[in-house]
């Protein structure tokens, strides 16, 4: 099989998306021949089997218009049995480039590619995706998104995102360096790792849940590791001054500590297997949904759960009792107890891997190789 993947969500930037669409290209290539059309700087950092053709990252309009061309390029001379997108920004490019050359088309969607409130894009984006051979979803709150914007039941599979599992834990003198280096031992560790956007909510987190955390546990100690993102669509910011100044009014800010991106996976690895609880305080905001919540199944796969409010898709990324819990969103009060309660009566680690080891990547390329034959 031929498939053509057009995608802007690749590294060097970062985030989920990101990851999402080097292992979706990565995946496919092991049973296919994979080309991509992505944004400038991808061909360095591309998996090795993968032919990349890069267009302009901004202005978005360019990006649009030259990964069009090169997309209707390679459709036409290539001849692809599947053109792929890698989310909804760019399914009119995969939709009208498979019309030019008789492939199928597809489309790999988030919560926010079917909501994004922008009225150009759901005039002339969004109808587009129930014209798609195939509609792959993240999660079960984005099929039913899918379904209400009149894509067909029929032509929809939902395939989780996924996670690099770790071949053995991290040392646990590299465990303790990092705590010492960081003025974190003796302390209980929440974590955050992720973009700092209105709907991580963590400026809210901070004012209405860690004070009460805090006062039960005084040696609670909330490390975030991320950023406001640079180059994001869509999305509202928080930034790391707005958080601590959050902070300092709710009188907290001793127990908040910024470490910033971090994107070598064994750093990464030490973070998360020196916390004891994550926590992931997304707000439920209309046409803005929280897709699935990668990160979630990241800290399960170093053992660690997280505590979260159900909403979106982070209902399929955490398993109740299993890999952490759920409250009720926007109850900052329960979250908080739920927080408590993994400090004080921790999750069993293997509980939480095995929960982990069924969002491994090679499932989640094999679900969307499945997804992609449906049209044949």
């Amino acid at each position: 099989m031929r498939i053509l993947h057009i995608t802007r969500n690749l590294p060097p930037l970062v985030g989920g998306m990101e990851r999402l669409n080097w292992h979706m290209a990565d995946e496919l290539s092991r049973d296919a021949e994979v080309r991509v059309i992505g944004p400038s700087g991808a061909a360095a950092v591309k998996p090795p089997s993968v032919a990349l053709s890069e267009a302009p990252l901004k202005p978005l309009p360019l990006f649009l218009l030259v990964a069009f061309f090169k997309t209707l390029w390679a459709a036409l001379r290539w001849r692809p049995d599947v053109i792929l997108a890698g989310s909804g920004l760019t399914a009119p490019i995969a939709w009208l480039a498979s019309k030019a050359c008789s492939a199928r088309s597809a489309a790999y969607l988030h919560g926010f590619d079917i909501t994004a409130p922008n009225p150009v894009y759901q005039r002339m984006w969004v109808p587009v995706f129930k014209r798609m051979e195939h509609v792959i979803a993240n999660s079960t709150p984005t099929r039913q998104l899918a379904i209400a914007a009149g894509v067909p039941e029929s032509r929809i599979s939902i395939v989780h995102p996924g996670v690099t599992l770790p071949v053995a834990p991290q040392p646990a003198a590299t465990i303790e360096v990092f705590k010492r280096q960081h003025g974190l031992h003796g302390k209980k560790i929440l974590l955050s790792v992720g973009r700092l956007t209105t709907r991580k909510g963590l400026r809210e987190f901070v004012a209405q849940a860690l004070p009460g955390i805090v006062q039960a546990a005084p040696g609670a100690m909330l490390v975030v590791v991320g950023e406001a993102p640079k180059d994001s669509l869509g999305a509202g910011l928080q930034t790391v001054q707005s958080i601590e100044d959050e902070a300092r009014q709710a009188r907290v800010d001793a127990h908040l500590k910024f470490l910033g991106v971090i994107t070598d996976p064994v750093q990464l690895a030490t973070v998360y297997e020196a916390a004891d609880v994550h926590v992931f305080p997304v707000r439920h905001i209309p046409n803005d949904p929280e897709g699935f919540g990668m990160v979630a199944i990241e800290a399960a796969a170093h053992g660690l759960p997280t505590v979260a409010f159900a909403t979106g898709g982070v209902v399929d990324a955490v398993r109740e009792e299993v890999s952490g819990h759920l409250v009720a969103a926007n109850d900052y009060f329960a979250l908080a107890q739920r927080i408590l309660q993994v400090l004080e009566q921790p999750i069993p680690t293997t509980a939480v891997k095995t929960f982990a080891q069924g969002f491994a990547w090679n499932r989640f390329g094999q679900g969307v190789a499945r997804a992609l034959g449906q049209g044949t």
